[in-house]
């Protein structure tokens, strides 16, 4: 019986042995697959954001943006920026030490007869502007021209708040027309709605397609807003996807041979932009005072929303421009 036994035991350990190295074989096999895998997706990954950086060599050809985010450092030097909350009071906020400051010298702003001008060494150095959609009807651009506006941002269209549909505005092609054979320099805008960087790129698209035909030497502007009095399919936005569908609309512009521009107020720009990630773009400030208390660099002005201009019926929005996109 002893005998038996031993026998037994020894065959049990055998079988064990048999299991554990068959075991071992397939782990291996396993693991080999795996990491064959892993070498296969990352040449695969390798080769697209190869094939995307060529790509945006030709302004022929629109471009996907390749995204990228890095983390980014305020200032440690104290310096901070000091806003006004209805809430809050005076509150502050660290400053980017990796974001452009304006330079501008706002004691050098004039207004005279509603219109505002930007003076260095006694010289008027800025451009006037106003920007229109279907809104504002029928222009007549040669009145306007005659006003002293040197530019006119126009829309094109926009996308619902509550559907999500991109419309054209039903102006867009009499005012860029209009606008250019008056000698008036013209950009674009379009009023986003958009919740992901596809949907950003279907309006950049749109865009591009509908000004092919028209001379357009001033930005084409990205124009996200954040709907105060409705509910909107944008409320629940993060400060991430914006960015990225910044970035996705600007680079398909770029991509195209424009210049990309981001639009916004103030308010949304500290609590809503990620600023670091957006300085490869022109900025477009809207704050409405005697002069801007906006820290950070922006090209144009938007100064008012109730000017008057001969040729436009009705209020528009008033605008400077601190750079010749013209030439």
């Amino acid at each position: 019986m002893a005998e038996n036994a031993v026998k037994t035991r020894k065959k049990r350990r055998v079988r064990f042995k048999a299991l554990a190295i068959v075991e071992l074989l397939v782990i291996a096999g396993l693991g080999a697959a795996l990491a064959w895998e892993c070498l296969i997706k990352e040449k695969v990954t390798d080769e697209k954001a190869v094939a995307v950086v060529a790509q945006t060599e030709d302004p022929q050809v629109r471009a996907r943006a390749v995204i990228e985010k890095e983390e980014t450092l305020y200032q440690l030097d104290g310096k901070k920026i000091l806003i006004h909350d209805s809430t809050y009071g005076e509150i502050f906020m660290p400053v980017f030490a990796d974001v452009p400051v304006s330079t501008l010298d706002m004691d050098s702003v004039v207004t005279r007869n509603g219109y505002s001008f930007y003076k260095e060494n006694g010289e008027v150095t800025s451009f006037a502007g106003v920007d229109v959609s279907e809104y504002q009807g029928d222009i007549d651009w040669q009145q306007v021209k005659s006003a002293g506006i040197d530019f006119a941002m126009i829309r094109v269209g926009y996308r619902s708040y509550g559907g999500g549909v991109i419309t054209l505005d039903e102006r867009f092609a009499d005012n860029l027309k209009g606008a250019n054979e008056a000698g008036i320099k013209t950009g674009v805008y379009f009023f986003s709605q958009a919740i992901s960087t596809d949907e950003a790129i279907e309006e950049a698209d749109a865009v591009l397609d509908a000004i092919a035909p028209y001379d357009i030497t001033y930005p084409v502007v990205y124009d996200w807003e954040i709907i105060y009095d409705d509910s909107a399919r944008t409320d629940s936005m993060t400060v991430e996807m914006l960015a990225d569908c910044c970035i996705s609309f600007c680079e398909r512009v770029r991509s195209a041979g424009y210049t990309p521009m981001i639009y916004q107020n103030k308010g949304t720009s500290m609590f809503k932009l990620d600023l670091p990630r957006l300085t490869d773009y022109d900025f477009w400030l809207a704050e409405y005072n005697d002069e801007p208390s906006y820290y950070y660099e922006y090209k144009m002005w938007q100064y008012a929303s109730d000017g008057t201009v001969p040729g436009i019926s009705g209020e528009v929005d008033m605008n400077l421009c601190f750079k010749d996109y013209s030439q």
